[in-house]
């Protein structure tokens, strides 16, 4: 088992991989500041959660071809409007050839609006929520959505914070490899046990170099295996 990298050493790699500085931050994007993220529509996260939730385990292209369809079936993702469907409803809107027909799927999107809809009752709105928490437990976050939300485990939710703008780091391929290469944690990728010693990684690589976990993830993905430039991670 290899010693952990300083996070210097590993900037380094992914600068040479990529070809240079400035090609490297060509490639790296950051989360939004903490003001912007907490002004963003509670309806415009909800998209996010939904849109996430069937792209997992299907063809996001698809997906994203589809999207104006979801969004003129579901009202936009306002979320009273959603709130106020009943199960028959839900299963009519399943069957309209301008979304993706999968219907435990469709039955997440009240599912999680109604979590929205419980958190700003305390939080003021589901954006404040989302940008408030701490980024130094960030997996506390991904919990929470498992939780709280529906078919928001796995990746679902690190990747529906990203798109929101939420910095998190990311468990692709190439950077679980690298984790675990360097005995970052020692079982089940999502244990409990495992996502600590992550966490705990990369907020050690945080200090080192003040760069967000968004940045860091990409790097690490930037500085091993076989990606692609320009694929997200």
């Amino acid at each position: 088992m290899r010693q952990v990298e300083t996070f210097a050493a590993i900037l380094q790699r992914a600068q040479a991989r990529k070809g240079g500085p400035a090609a490297l931050n060509a490639l790296v994007s950051q989360p939004l500041a903490g003001a912007k993220l907490a002004a963003i529509p509670d309806k415009v996260l909800l998209a996010e959660l939904s849109k996430k939730v069937f792209q997992s385990g299907f063809v996001w292209r698809v997906v994203r071809q589809k999207w104006p369809g979801f969004c003129e079936v579901f009202f936009d993702f306002e979320i009273e409007k959603i709130l106020l469907l009943s199960d028959e409803m839900l299963e009519k809107k399943a069957q309209d050839p301008r979304i993706i027909r999968n219907l435990s799927k469709v039955f997440t999107i009240r599912d999680n609006a109604l979590m929205i809809y419980n958190l700003q009752r305390e939080h003021g709105s589901f954006a404040r929520f989302i940008a408030d928490w701490p980024s130094t437990d960030i997996i506390g976050l991904w919990a929470y959505l498992k939780k709280h939300g529906a078919r928001l485990g796995g990746n679902t939710g690190p990747y529906a914070l990203r798109a929101m703008g939420k910095d998190t780091f990311l468990l692709t391929q190439d950077v679980e490899a690298y984790l675990k290469a360097y005995g970052v944690f020692d079982g089940g990728i999502n244990s409990k046990r495992s996502q600590q010693q992550i966490q705990q990684q990369f907020n050690q690589w945080q200090t080192e170099s003040g760069l967000s976990l968004q940045e860091i993830s990409q790097i690490i993905s930037y500085s091993v295996g076989e990606n692609s430039v320009g694929m997200q991670q």
